[in-house]
C-alpha cells in the first residue's frame, strides 16, 4: 500500500525533513524502525523513516535531493518495505472471487464508539458488524487504516493501491471509498458510495465537508 499527499522541505536544526502528515501508527499499523521507498521531486529513494514520538515520523532529505526544491510543495508517495501484513495464510476469498460484488451499499450503525473502521468494512463485505470483528480479529478501537486495507486483500475486495491524504483540499471523490474524518486524537471512518454517504455514527448523509476530509481510498465497484 503506499501513501500520497503534498508535501514540502522543512529545515530544522540543520537536518531537512518532509513530514507525513497523519499518524503512521494509527493508519499503517507499523511501529519501530520503518524502512520506505519514496518517490518525491522527480527523485526515488529508500531510506528510514525518522520518529518523533507518538506514531508520527518524517522522511529525511538529503541537501543533494533538496537542491532546487526548498521553496516548492510538491506531490510525495511513499510505501514502507518492511510492514508485516494482519492475515498470514490462505484465504478462501480471491479479486476472481471476492465476497461479494460491490453493486450497492446497506447503511450500518455502530452501537457505541470506537467501532467505524469495522462498521465500513461490515457494508463493504455485506456482513453483519459481528461479523467483521471476528474476521478483523480487532475490538474497539483497533481498526486501522492497515488493518481495514489487509482485511479488504483478504475478503477479496479490490481497492486502488494508493491512499491519498488530501488535508481538506477539496477533490473529485471516487464512486466508492473509505473516507478518513479527522475527530480528536483519532480518526473516524466512513463510507462514500454514488454520492452518498454512510457514517457509522450518524447514519445517510447526503453531503459531507471535505474541510474535515483527511484522505480517502478507492474501493473498485462492479
Amino acid at each position: 500500500m503506499k501513501f500520497h499527499f503534498s508535501g514540502h522541505i522543512l529545515s530544522e536544526n540543520g537536518e531537512l525533513k518532509i513530514n507525513i502528515p497523519f499518524n503512521v501508527w494509527e493508519v499503517c499499523d507499523s511501529q519501530g524502525v520503518l524502512t520506505i521507498s519514496v518517490n518525491a521531486m522527480d527523485l526515488s529513494w529508500e531510506c528510514n523513516l525518522t520518529p518523533l514520538g507518538k506514531g508520527y515520523y518524517t522522511i529525511p532529505v538529503t541537501e543533494q535531493q533538496a537542491e532546487g526544491h526548498m521553496e516548492e510543495e510538491f506531490p510525495v508517495t511513499f510505501e514502507i518495505l518492511n510492514r508485516s501484513p494482519h492475515y498470514r495464510g490462505d484465504s478462501p476469498y480471491s479479486a476472481a472471487q471476492p465476497i461479494r460484488r460491490i453493486d450497492s451499499v446497506k447503511l450500518i450503525t455502530q452501537p457505541n464508539d470506537g467501532l467505524c473502521g469495522q462498521t465500513c468494512i461490515a457494508m463493504l463485505a455485506g456482513v453483519t458488524l459481528d461479523e467483521a470483528c471476528e474476521i478483523m480479529h480487532c475490538r474497539d478501537w483497533q481498526a486501522s487504516m492497515g488493518k481495514m486495507v489487509d482485511t479488504l486483500d483478504y475478503l477479496g475486495l479490490e481497492h486502488e493501491n494508493v491512499i491519498h491524504y488530501t488535508q481538506g483540499a477539496e477533490v473529485s471523490l471516487p464512486k466508492c471509498a473509505i473516507l478518513m474524518e479527522k475527530m480528536g486524537r483519532y480518526s473516524h471512518y466512513l463510507l462514500c458510495y454514488d454520492g452518498t454517504y454512510y457514517d457509522p455514527t450518524m447514519g445517510i448523509l447526503d453531503n459531507f465537508d471535505q474541510k474535515n476530509l483527511v484522505g480517502y481510498l478507492e474501493i473498485k465497484t462492479v
